[in-house]
């Protein structure tokens, strides 16, 4: 692990790093697997040092999803205000390097204030070139006392970004309106990254992880817990039906009486994406507290979801997940959502234009304009029909020549992100099963339920090679579907946009030995356990 101070340092290793991936490209590789298999994948977690468990959660999505993790180090004076807290909080680089050490990290940047261009600690003193978040976004929740907090965040995070230059970056959902306001940053100035919100990482008491928590003496620290209860008081009445911010508000409040000395700063109910106030909660809404005991702020706050259940069945082709989806949604009642087919309808419309699999720019203008509709039928084998615009591929986009090239489709940018929006869209109200390799890692993180379906290699060619000859196929091979399957699966695992992998909160079921009841029947029980 490399500690890097300066941003010449920085540059240098990037280009050393990105030079070396690249050198260890096989020579027989097609032009066709080139974007699936590059593994340059750069993640970036932003802190300010003093880093704990929740620190680490980050680190460790980040190292499941790149080859490059860099964690950089910043305490920003930009975003402290004059009577904040700037000077005491907590420096512990030594500290940190041992942690960001045993996560894997590849390299820390810990640059000095000067070196990041901002040699006074107020946004009104300093030269630099600033960014403006909207001002709708910055002026509630924590920026009404917290004045040129979020402009100073979004001002280093910019400049972070266009050094680094990473694929991901990671931030925790604790800090929700920081989350919601470079999300909105990232969109707006049209920068190539993507954001990734985790979970806030809590202590077994349930009080959210914060590097500021060492402020608090014994007793404040087990006070502080009534947060965490005032949100569960107001989640289990969401549960119950309560949906107006006065009631959800109110449970909050009452929770919060318990603790006389805890100097309320504020609640609220808000849009998580917009921040803006809600008074009803229609599709989902931030519960949002902050206050303070002795002289520590706290904040913390949950995601209130009015939506059915999804179920994200993730893993390896071959594995079977169309077949056992389509059959856990018939089971439950829930729609089956088909992602697989999205990626091979494109795929398919490729293909039939003649474009290049690695002319990216063509597919990138194609799949931003083309029209992909799934229509839901009563036919157990085929409970979904496949439109592209306009033209019914359903049985199309199931053969050979589509099924060999959808990895190298699949892994490019441009066409995951159409895909993805309107997976994510058909996904706000919920009730459904999704299938593909990275539904609970990036399309669905926030599943109820996460499954990871896997078979050996045998046994997935075996059960290709049967539903080929069931289909009226030509008859392949098995050695050559074995082959096949194989070198899929390490493209997928591989590549660069959103490689294949389990997430961390995913029940993995092996399926050598198992038919599809079997499968299907485990899916159900585990769905049923969670949900109860």
């Amino acid at each position: 692990m490399r500690l890097l101070t300066t941003v010449a340092a920085l540059r240098c290793y990037l280009t050393q790093r990105c030079s070396q991936h690249q050198f260890r490209v096989p020579e027989d590789l097609g032009l066709d697997a080139m974007s699936s298999w590059y593994q340059t994948a750069v993640g970036l977690v932003p802190t300010m040092g003093g880093l704990h468990q929740g620190h680490l959660s980050l680190m460790a999505r980040a190292r499941q999803e790149n080859s490059t993790v860099i964690v950089s180090i910043f305490v920003n004076p930009l975003q402290f205000g004059p009577h904040e807290d700037y000077q005491r909080y907590p420096r512990t680089l030594e500290l940190d390097q041992q942690m960001c050490r045993k996560a894997g990290v590849d390299a820390i940047f810990a640059p000095t204030p000067e070196e990041m261009g901002v040699s006074q600690n107020s946004l009104e003193a300093s030269q630099l070139t600033q960014v403006t978040p909207p001002c709708a976004m910055m002026s509630n929740l924590c920026g009404r006392s917290r004045i040129g907090h979020f402009q100073g965040v979004a001002t280093i995070v910019t400049k972070l970004f266009n050094l680094v230059q990473p694929d991901r970056a990671y931030f925790g959902q604790k800090d929700g309106q920081q989350l919601a306001i470079i999300r909105r940053l990232v969109s707006d100035l049209n920068l190539p990254v993507e954001i990734i919100g985790c979970p806030t990482l809590r202590e077994e008491s349930g009080l959210a992880l914060s590097s500021r928590n060492q402020y608090l003496t014994a007793q404040e620290k087990a006070q502080a817990v009534i947060l965490y209860q005032a949100l569960r008081a107001s989640a289990a009445g969401f549960g119950k039906g309560v949906r107006d911010r006065s009631t959800l508000i109110g449970l909050v409040q009452q929770e919060l009486a318990k603790v006389p000395n805890l100097m309320v700063e504020y609640i609220e109910l808000v849009n998580p994406s917009t921040l803006m106030s809600l008074e009803t909660v229609e599709e989902e809404g931030m519960l949002a507290i902050a206050g303070r005991l002795g002289s520590t702020r706290l904040i913390d706050n949950t995601i209130l979801r009015d939506r059915q259940p999804i179920i994200a069945i993730d893993g390896p082709a071959g594995a079977g997940k169309s077949t056992v989806a389509r059959q856990v949604a018939t089971h439950l009642g829930l729609v089956y959502l088909d992602t697989g087919a999205m990626y091979r309808a494109v795929t398919w419309l490729v293909l039939q234009k003649g474009i290049a699999l690695d002319d990216e720019c063509a597919i990138a203008e194609l799949v931003s304009r083309c029209n992909i509709e799934l229509t839901p039928t009563d036919d157990l084998q085929s409970p979904v029909r496949v439109w592209i615009n306009g033209t019914d591929v359903t049985q199309a986009i199931r053969t050979i020549e589509v099924t060999s090239q959808v990895s190298a489709i699949a892994a490019q940018s441009a066409v995951r992100q159409a895909l993805v929006k309107q997976q994510q869209s058909w996904g706000k109200k919920g009730g459904l099963v999704a299938e593909g390799r990275d539904i609970g890692t990036h399309v669905f993180p926030d599943a109820d339920v996460k499954v990871f379906l896997t078979a050996s290699v045998d046994e997935r060619a075996h059960r290709r090679q049967q539903d080929l000859k069931k289909q009226g196929q030509p008859e392949v091979n098995l050695e050559r579907l074995k082959g096949d399957i194989a070198e899929r699966d390490r493209k997928d695992s591989t590549r660069k946009i959103s490689p294949l992998q389990k997430a961390a909160d995913a029940v993995e079921i092996q399926s050598d030995g198992l038919n599809v009841s079997e499968v299907t029947a485990q899916i159900v029980n585990y769905y049923q356990k969670r949900l109860s």
